[in-house]
């Protein structure tokens, strides 16, 4: 167990402790509902974990090592940061393939500025939620404003690299 996990486990242990406080009734919805999101999540990590595996292996390392590797550089910064706003769906499709594009030999701060630019730049949220909401002055805007982020958090990640090196999915 990883320090990050025994913190959430202790978190959820005194989630847990005030839950008992408000009686029983609290926690059999706790329960319940725990129940119902295990059934929707765990069926998508099924299929999620695998698909990263696969796409590890079917994806050409040069391919990942080129246009966003350790040695990329800042033009490999930028592509991860483009590609991340193009990236289709949530969370259990984004991190099994920065695993698979990470495994195929892609650098960690080329995949920091993937996440960021995922994070923010979502078209596919874009076109679903913000604009529909908001209207496009509101979404250029913020994408104006934003732009330089996903390159920020890969250089500064680089410059992290330097004193403490870390590797996608390390403890």
């Amino acid at each position: 167990m990883t320090g990050g996990q025994a913190f959430l486990w202790l978190l959820a242990l005194v989630a847990l402790g005030f839950c008992l406080r408000r009686g029983p009734g609290t926690l059999r919805r706790v329960g319940a509902e725990t129940g119902q999101s295990l059934g929707k999540i765990l069926p998508l990590f099924c299929v999620a974990l695998p698909m990263a595996a696969f796409l590890a292996e079917l994806m050409p390392a040069d391919a990942a090592v080129t246009w966003i590797g350790p040695d990329s550089g800042f033009l490999g910064i930028v592509v991860a940061s483009v590609a991340g706003g193009f990236m289709p769906g949530g969370p259990f499709v984004t991190f099994p393939l920065v695993l698979a594009f990470t495994k195929a030999g892609a650098g960690v701060p080329q995949m920091a500025a993937l996440i960021t630019g995922w994070s923010i730049f979502a078209v596919h949220r874009i076109i679903t939620w913000e604009y529909p909401v908001l209207g496009w002055r509101f979404v250029a805007m913020r994408m104006i404003a934003a732009l330089p982020l996903p390159i920020a958090a890969g250089l500064l990640a680089e410059l992290v690299l330097e004193w403490v090196p870390i590797g996608i999915g390390s403890p």
